[in-house]
């Protein structure tokens, strides 16, 4: 396991606030990893990135009518998506004031107001009370959470039983050679990243939480395109972000995505949960 950070909100707001919006005008509405069926697939980032979200949305097998929590919900791209293809009414929160009007905004928008609202919340301290969601996901935002075992016990606290919670989050895959260890350092320290779990403790604090009907998929090799693409993205704008952090500090954020993608240890896992 890597080296173990604990970011404070304003870590995670401040990487998403700052270079994360630069990310988003090159990347596109979907801030996170895209899915591809196999080294074949030509598919575009915008396709791959909402074929990620689909398989969120099939994981969590919401209703129609039900109330579902986004965890983590960046601008709501993907909660808009399963919202529309769900007929649901979903609740997101983000340490990013920021992203949290800037969603609102967009769901607006999109016609979506009354179905798809968004607030300023912590996930170690969830502003709900319990039993409250029928079903609830974390789409890559675990990582950055200073204790991935106590969010999920707070996720089993405001879901109903019988609730779904569906995860998509980057992992730590063992061995860790000593390259390894200094890109999975290097990113655990510079982007308010909390630490980049294993599957097996995954399992462990689901368990703990009171999870049941557990399935972990490990999707590393249909995703990790996504980090030489992002590197390329970040190259684009490399003037902006310069003038952002500091050219040298651009050029490393350039460097460790594309080397984030080419070693072994950087995964990706899918994983669906029951509460009891």
């Amino acid at each position: 396991m890597t080296v173990e950070q604990s970011p404070a909100p304003s870590d995670v707001r401040n990487v998403y606030d700052g270079f994360g919006r630069i990310y988003g005008s090159v990347w596109g509405p979907n801030i996170h990893y895209g899915y591809w069926e196999n080294d074949a697939d030509d598919s575009s980032v915008e396709v791959a990135t909402d074929r990620l979200t689909d398989l969120m949305i099939s994981g969590l097998g919401a209703q129609a009518g039900q109330r579902v929590l986004d965890i983590g919900c960046g601008i709501g791209h993907p909660a808009q998506r399963l919202v529309r293809a769900c007929d649901v009414n979903v609740v997101g929160i983000t340490v990013s004031h920021v992203q949290a009007q800037e969603a609102t905004e967009l769901a607006a928008a999109a016609g979506l107001a009354d179905r798809a609202t968004f607030q300023f919340g912590d996930a170690m301290d969830m502003p709900f009370p319990d039993d409250s969601f029928d079903a609830a996901w974390a789409f890559e935002s675990m990582w950055h959470m200073p204790d991935r075992g106590h969010v999920l016990s707070e996720a089993a606290r405001v879901l109903r039983p019988g609730g779904r919670l569906a995860i998509a989050d980057v992992i730590q895959r063992d061995p860790v050679s000593p390259e390894g260890r200094v890109v999975l350092d290097h990113i655990c320290q510079n982007y308010a990243v909390r630490s980049l779990g294993t599957v097996d403790e995954y399992r462990v604090a689901l368990a703990a939480s009171g999870f049941v009907d557990v399935e972990i998929r490990d999707i590393t090799d249909n995703v990790i395109r996504t980090l030489g693409l992002m590197a390329d993205a970040f190259e684009t704008v490399s003037d902006k972000l310069a003038d952002l952090v500091g050219k040298e500090q651009a050029d490393s954020l350039i460097d460790f995505v594309r080397r984030f993608g080419a070693i072994p240890e950087s995964g990706y896992l899918f994983l669906t949960a029951v509460r009891a």
